[in-house]
């Protein structure tokens, strides 16, 4: 899942309104953050595989550290303390480790069994991917709502705050709809994926123009 994610950092405005949704935004989509680092490192493996599924082309040959769920919670919980260590906020601290374990339960509903429990464990997935209708709607349904949601928690205080939102709406969207033929290699792969280190300045300033 891609803008699912990004609904849920959204929405999560409502149960830690005093946390940016630049750090919320990093919580969310920390494990697809992650992901292509390990795999421009070598340490975790994706390959490419036309027509794996109606929406992916990729086949997830191993990626333990970034996408089993023992890992996951693991991530959430460190993050989580993390954050409450610099701001010393709990339900803040809390909402963080949540959002980044939730990125592993979007993920299930949509990856075919390729998402282990634990590394070397049994792998999940009740694919999703497979529906190009069901893809969709999921998605929306994640997105549109958390964003509902957090326009109904936030104003913005100037043009940037609207505008600067309106704009990221569009690129994502943009982004997740824009097709094209499968990637070459899975460096390529890793490269363009790192664009998504991008959305967590881009949602603090959007946050920092906006008040609750």
């Amino acid at each position: 899942m891609f803008l699912g994610h990004y609904g849920l950092a959204f929405a999560a405005k409502r149960a830690s309104p005093e946390t940016s949704l630049g750090t919320l935004t990093f919580a969310a989509q920390w494990l697809d953050e992650l992901w292509p680092v390990l795999l421009l490192l070598g340490v975790e493996q994706v390959r490419i595989a036309p027509h794996n599924m109606a929406m992916s082309d990729l086949d997830f040959v191993s990626y333990p550290i970034s996408h089993s769920l023992a890992t996951a919670i693991l991530w959430g919980i460190v993050l989580g303390l993390v954050y409450f260590f610099v701001r010393r906020r709990s339900r803040g601290a809390w909402c963080i480790g949540a959002l980044v374990a939730s990125h592993w339960v979007l993920d299930l509903i949509v990856h075919r069994p390729d998402l282990p429990l634990y590394p070397g464990g049994p792998r999940l997935g009740l694919g999703g991917w497979n529906s190009m209708a069901l893809t969709y709607a999921l998605e929306a349904l994640f997105y549109f709502g958390g964003l509902a949601i957090y326009l109904r928690m936030t104003r913005a205080k100037d043009a940037v705050g609207r505008w600067a939102l309106v704009a990221y709406v569009v690129v994502q969207v943009a982004i997740y709809l824009i097709g094209g033929d499968p990637p070459p290699n899975a460096s390529t792969v890793a490269w363009s994926a790192l664009i998504l280190w991008l959305f967590i300045p881009w949602a603090a300033w959007i946050d920092r123009h906006r008040t609750v």
